[in-house]
């Protein structure tokens, strides 16, 4: 599986996490809850404050995912973005399994402590530690199910609040494998439209999600994986012995 596409994995897990189902707010009756978020002043406030609230209401959810990655544009040309669709199961804490379906089959597998990349086209199963590599900074928050979104980013907003759209920008507080995220919110509810991350360098990697079901509470086998007979493993989490 190409690097290009796995850096987005983490922080397309971590905002999937908040868009948790619709909760009937407690309004009065004959009352527009568009009409009251977009005359509210503090929108970016109630924003964040729904989106956290969905957060931690999540303790797993599956789905289907169409994740776009733009490359960032070198020298005069500029590359086609690349399109990958699959199935997608998430649970706090840590635990996921992507099964990419096209345009071609891989699969990225994490028990909570252990994360394996698998590529069936080159028979070779990568190993390493949750947090070491992509999964970095706020992502491994928001996949230890520790994600606070003003302790951990620098949030703006873009553009003006409408009724039920209000796109977001997040800015990592501390080093991170990316540079930063942005979402499209509802900010009554919370729940997210679109998400996509910006990575260091330049590449845009953007992820919608269809067919969402919530805390359905998932077998731990789903989480497994063994790689597969003549299948060569890389251990990524032993430290590469330097070149005589």
């Amino acid at each position: 599986m190409s690097g290009l596409r796995r850096s987005g994995l983490a922080l397309a897990l971590a905002l999937a996490c908040w868009a948790a189902p619709p909760v009937a707010a407690d309004e009065p009756a004959g009352t527009d809850p568009g009409a009251a978020a977009e005359a509210t002043p503090d929108c970016l406030e109630r924003a964040v404050d729904a989106i956290q609230s969905r957060y931690e209401r999540v303790r797993d959810f599956s789905a289907r995912f169409e994740q776009t990655t733009r490359p960032a544009r070198l020298g005069a040309a500029a590359q086609a973005p690349v399109t990958s669709r699959g199935r997608v199961v998430v649970a706090k804490p840590a635990r996921m399994r992507w099964s990419y379906e096209s345009p071609e089959p891989s699969l990225v597998v994490s028990d909570g402590e252990t994360l394996w990349i698998y590529d069936p086209g080159f028979r070779e199963a990568q190993r390493l530690p949750v947090e070491q590599g992509f999964l970095s900074g706020a992502a491994v928050q928001f996949l230890l199910g520790q994600g606070d979104m003003r302790r951990e980013f620098a949030i703006s907003q873009i553009g003006a609040c409408a009724p039920d759209r209000l796109q977001l920008e997040l800015v990592p507080r501390e080093p991170a494998s990316y540079e930063k995220l942005r979402v499209v919110a509802n900010p009554r509810t919370g729940d997210l439209a679109e998400t996509e991350v910006h990575d260091l360098l330049g590449n845009v990697t953007a992820v919608a999600f269809s067919e969402l079901e919530f805390n359905r509470d998932p077998a731990a086998a789903t989480f497994r994986f063994d790689p597969p007979e003549g299948v060569t493993v890389v251990d990524l989490s032993q430290p590469i012995a330097p070149t005589p």
